[in-house]
């Protein structure tokens, strides 16, 4: 079992900047992938960013060049800046972690973008 505990979200103005963090704790051993996902209001869940356990990244076409994930295995953690908010980039974020053919989830954290 892995627990998933995400904080940092908030309400921001357009073009501002906010830092989600994820921490990770429970049965670590064999986590593959982890990473942020997001779900707006009326829409489905969608990817927002990964990271594999070499560090590798992939970002959604929405967010490339204004967010960035990072890992620190040391610590599970699992962090992404946000940069150049939009509006359109209101909604709850996740953290998910996969290990072995396993998602896990967290409970959410509400990112709001507003003037």
């Amino acid at each position: 079992q892995v627990q998933l505990v995400e904080s940092g979200g908030g309400l921001v103005q357009p073009g501002g900047s906010l830092r989600l963090s994820c921490a990770a704790s429970g049965s670590m051993f064999g986590i593959r992938g982890m990473g942020w996902y997001r779900q707006a209001p009326g829409k489905q869940r969608e990817v927002v960013a990964t990271v594999n356990t070499l560090g590798n990244t992939n970002y959604s076409d929405s967010v490339k060049g204004r967010f960035t994930i990072s890992r620190d295995n040391a610590k599970n953690t699992v962090d992404l800046q946000m940069n150049s908010l939009k509006p359109e980039d209101t909604a709850l974020y996740y953290c998910n972690a996969l290990l072995g053919v396993t998602y896990y989830w967290g409970q959410g954290t509400q990112v709001t973008v507003s003037s």
